[in-house]
């Protein structure tokens, strides 16, 4: 017999070898209708492993985000047995579930592979899902694993299998496809009961230009038909929400080839919009007590040699610049805390200087590969609200607490109210990743979980996705279609103080190490930004909005009155536009309502003999004549909705 711990410390014995299906049937079989797959011990496992000690379980279904993860990469599997009966000779890379979905790389070789393809490859899915064909895992010995792919003639899995260590290679088969996969699956291939195929894309093996450019198709997969139903309705909002779409209508940012793949120009509304955005932080960091810094765009490679980020971040820098003085070599930052770090080191500190908290919106700069980057969500040059906070150990705890309210505070102010914090953790097994002594790792860990837990703040926990010196709290974000974004994040540090040997002196005149908290609640400007304009379809908050109003004047005989009107409110520090074209009232409406400007202020002989303004809302028509004294009053008050 082996225990079985529950998630709710429940103790259960069962028989050796009793897979997680065999003790969902034994609760319920309705439950084990659900299951998808199984945490063991923390690690996700087909539903139907047998299970041969002690150990912990947790059940997944739909409802978990690793039991929809078996889901989409099953389907990925899927997908490949449906291309494999299409398109004979194909070539498999990989196959992983993503956020949403799943994707697989493949060589079609002389197919040509589009979205026409589309429905008569979903029809093939559903037909072999209809099979109930069941996910079985084999373990294979290197050398069996290169035969099969050798017969094959499948270079890409040949290759792959190089990698890889004897006695740790699984096949999978479904139907009549095997795959090398490390797993897990859903038990059959019935629970796909919807599909839709969404984008083909190129993308070169293993990310390296220089390799054979791959056909990427994606998808998406469900338990039920009415969910695909739903998903399809979201997408199609999504695409008219889509931030390079409006960013472009709205003009607020553009690329251009001749500067640069992934970097991003900010025109005059869309530096409005930054501008308002990084001085609302700036206000609010000053009034809790931030001092502002300028950092350079660029610093020595020791400098990044000594941060560690030369060795965890140089494969995705730009190249090294090396200046006409022999042996000196420069580099494009990654990160701003090198810099503070200097900073702070350029001195000595006393205890009661501390906390010390400097900010600064720094501009970094990482090679992400051509076929990644994606609008302002993904690009190789971007701002960080940063600000990194050194205090002693005893203040760690305090210092979090602040900056966690400053970040639920900003977010708030944003019109996000639904959001949930992942506790991100380094990987145990995984010790290479890391820099920092465990002691110190142990310390970090434990400050962020207590902070969590004495504000209430619902999070999950994630191993392995710490940052190289330290563990992180990261608040994911649910938008106004429920998608779930990465925005700002918080970071204790122990280990880059030691490597760059910062101290103070404490109250008993000795030297100590300082503890360092990274903080960025936007987290990079771009991402936040193109975020934000999905989740409020282009309708900033008014106090956000690059032009607040449009004044638009009937006939070019109330141009005059339209410029005293602009003045009068340039004043009460409400910026807008004057509309002073030779085109029709309609038209001009029409208009104004496209640029998503918040308010018309109509003027016409009524008007101009009144002294008076007739206001329209965006989305929500007339709302009457009004002086402009009134206008002020009625423009605070929504400005505080």
């Amino acid at each position: 017999m082996i225990n079985i711990t529950f998630p709710d410390g429940m103790v259960r014995a069962y028989d050796k070898g009793s897979s997680p299906l065999d003790i969902a049937k034994s609760i319920s079989e309705g439950l084990a209708r659900n299951v998808l797959s199984a945490k063991v011990n923390g690690e996700v496992w087909d539903a139907t492993r047998p299970i041969d000690d002690d150990a912990s379980l947790q059940l997944l279904t739909w409802r978990d985000k690793d039991g929809k993860s078996t889901f989409w990469h099953s389907t990925a599997h899927l997908m490949a047995e449906a291309l494999e009966a299409i398109y004979p000779g194909i070539k498999f890379a990989i196959g992983p579930a993503i956020d949403l979905g799943f994707y697989y790389d493949v060589d079609p070789g002389e197919h040509k592979i589009s979205s026409d393809d589309f429905p008569k490859i979903e029809a093939k899915m559903l037909e072999l899902a209809r099979q109930k064909n069941a996910y079985e895992r084999k373990e294979v010995s290197k050398a069996d694993a290169k035969a099969y792919f050798t017969e094959k003639g499948d270079q890409y899995k040949l290759e792959m299998i190089e990698d890889l260590e004897d006695g740790s290679i699984t096949f999978y088969t479904q139907g009549g496809f095997t795959d090398l996969c490390r797993g897990p699956h859903i038990p059959t291939t019935s629970p796909i009961k919807a599909v839709k195929l969404t984008n083909v894309a190129g993308a070169y093996w293993r990310g390296d230009e220089n390799n054979q450019q791959l056909t990427r198709i994606y998808g998406v997969s469900f338990p039920k038909k009415k969910e695909l139903t739903e998903y399809v309705h979201m997408m199609e909002e999504a695409k008219k929400r889509d931030h390079r779409k409006l960013g472009a209508e709205l003009e607020l940012f553009m690329f251009s080839e001749k500067v640069g793949a992934g970097l991003p120009i900010w025109l005059p509304k869309g530096t409005a919009l930054r501008t308002r955005l990084e001085n609302f932080l700036k206000d609010e960091q000053l009034r809790r007590g931030y001092q502002a810094v300028i950092t350079p765009h660029i610093g020595r490679k020791e400098l990044y040699i000594t941060s560690g980020h030369f060795a965890k971040y140089g494969e995705d820098s730009f190249q090294p610049i090396q200046t006409p003085k022999e042996g000196e070599v420069f580099m494009l930052k990654p990160m701003n805390c090198p810099h503070h770090c200097e900073i702070y080191g350029h001195r000595p500190h006393s205890y009661r200087e501390l906390p010390l908290r400097i900010a600064e919106f720094g501009t970094v700069y990482r090679y992400e590969q051509s076929g990644e980057l994606h609008g302002l969500s993904r690009v190789r040059g971007f701002t960080q609200d940063d600000a990194h906070i050194f205090c002693t150990p005893e203040q760690v705890k305090e210092e979090f607490l602040a900056v966690l309210d400053l970040t639920k505070y900003v977010l708030s102010k944003m019109g996000f109210k639904e959001f949930t914090a992942q506790i991100s953790l380094r990987d145990p097994e995984k010790p290479e990743k890391y820099i920092g002594s465990n002691e110190n790792w142990e310390s970090a860990e434990r400050a962020i979980i207590e902070a969590t837990q004495e504000v209430g703040l619902e999070t999950t926990t994630e191993l392995g996705e710490a940052a190289f010196y330290g563990p992180k709290l990261d608040f994911m974000i649910k938008d106004a279609l429920g998608r779930s974004w990465q925005l700002g994040t918080i970071q204790v540090d122990y280990n880059l103080p030691e490597r760059f040997e910062l101290e103070y002196i404490g109250a008993d005149n000795q030297a100590h190490r300082p503890v360092m908290i990274h903080r960025a609640p936007f987290g990079s400007m771009e991402r936040f930004i193109s975020v934000l304009i999905e989740h409020c379809a282009g309708k900033f908050p008014l106090w956000l909005a690059p032009e607040q109003y449009a004044i638009l004047p009937i006939s070019d005989r109330f141009i005059d009155y339209a410029e005293s009107v602009k003045t009068a409110l340039a004043k009460h520090d409400i910026r807008g536009i004057l509309d002073n074209r030779s085109e029709k009232i309609g038209r001009k409406i029409r208009d104004a309502e496209v640029k998503k400007i918040p308010l018309m202020l109509i003027i016409g002989e009524k008007e101009v003999e009144q002294g008076k303004i007739s206001v329209r809302r965006q989305g929500d028509g007339d709302k009457g004549s009004m002086t402009i004294e009134e206008f002020v009053a009625y423009f605070k008050g929504i400005a505080e909705e």
